[in-house]
């Protein structure tokens, strides 16, 4: 039932940061408003970024993020540009709140999936992450997306602070009529990388002892499962996005990224000025990309080589992945004989 889900060449995938506001804290967030912006970017703006990215293949997907995306009071025009231009699916991630009443200014024809952050199986440990009533709000609000029709994922942010609950996510998401979870290994940048005393990236040994045996649990339940690969096994092949794949990952002061483990740093390959995408000149992360090393991924070398292993003659004990590169469980229930 599990499969390796390749990187797509047919098909552009565009991350819309339309804010850097956010009305929670959370202790993982990867948003650096110094190489971000604080800008909340106007409804002529994005309407006009929308189109310069929906050209860049016949096939193009958009999420649109924050900070909270649904702090936007013209998000709502923004999901009804994308579909009017034919955007292949459009996702909302959002922390649950959902501000400006957003579920009843759009329908479940315009937005594909409404896709909601929760951290923890229980209130408090998702509120030690993310802050103080956020589960209920989150909980709540799946609630409120699920009864109007709404298709719903769970994203879960593993590191160290709540892997041990990730194997009680399985009857939460029934409950809430959730179909889709999506884990995510938390990436050190923003708030992570600037607080190093607090050690929140999860170590090869608990990553493979628990997540993909959680993974297997809750898609017998009839819940399809997405989780990133993270750690190769000897004979895979590396293969870096960047180089192969059309990812966008858009932030308000301009800056367009190919990979997410360079966003706290200038390194962004490509730049929107004065509404078209241009490429910068070397060397930004695209002259990375192009490097092969026995660690696998250069970019977790360079960022957050933590997770790495050496022997004692200086080779890595094995190669991480592509942040990018998933696999994932198709949801199946067993049947009784």
């Amino acid at each position: 039932m599990k499969k390796t889900v390749s990187f797509s060449r047919d098909s552009a995938n565009v991350f819309f940061h339309i804010t850097t506001r956010c009305n929670l804290t959370c202790r993982h967030c990867y948003i650096n408003r110094d190489q971000h912006g604080d800008e909340t970017l106007p409804l002529e703006t994005v309407e006009t970024w929308l189109n310069l990215f929906a050209r860049r293949s016949v096939k193009a997907n958009i999420v649109f993020l924050g900070g909270e995306p649904t702090v936007h009071p013209e998000l709502a025009h923004m999901i009804k540009k994308a579909r009017k231009l034919g955007y292949d699916s459009i996702t909302v991630d959002t922390n649950g709140f959902l501000f400006n009443d957003i579920l009843s200014k759009v329908t479940p024809q315009e937005v594909d999936y409404f896709s909601f952050s929760l951290d923890g199986a229980t209130a408090a440990t998702n509120d030690m992450i993310r802050g103080a009533g956020s589960y209920v709000a989150c909980t709540n609000g799946i609630r409120q997306a699920v009864t109007r029709g709404f298709s719903v994922s769970v994203i879960f942010t593993v590191s160290q602070t709540n892997i041990h609950e990730i194997g009680s996510m399985g009857p939460l998401l029934t409950s809430l009529g959730v179909k889709r979870f999506f884990i995510q290994v938390i990436g050190i940048r923003g708030r992570s990388a600037a607080n190093r005393t607090e050690n929140l990236q999860v170590a090869r040994n608990d990553w493979l002892g628990t997540v993909p045996t959680a993974a297997e649990e809750i898609a017998r339940q009839g819940i399809t499962v997405t989780f990133p690969k993270v750690f190769l096994k000897a004979g895979d092949r590396f293969e870096c996005a960047g180089r192969v794949a059309d990812n966008y990952f858009v932030f308000p002061n301009g800056r367009v990224y190919r990979c997410p483990l360079c966003e706290d740093f200038a390194m962004h390959s490509l730049m929107v000025d004065v509404n078209r995408l241009t490429e910068r000149e070397p060397i930004n992360e695209n002259d990375l990309f192009q490097l092969d090393i026995p660690e696998g991924c250069v970019m977790n070398k360079l960022i957050q080589p933590d997770n790495l292993s050496y022997r004692p003659d200086g080779t890595p004990k094995y190669r991480i992945a592509c942040c990018l590169l998933k696999e994932e469980i198709a949801g199946y229930t067993l049947k009784r004989t």
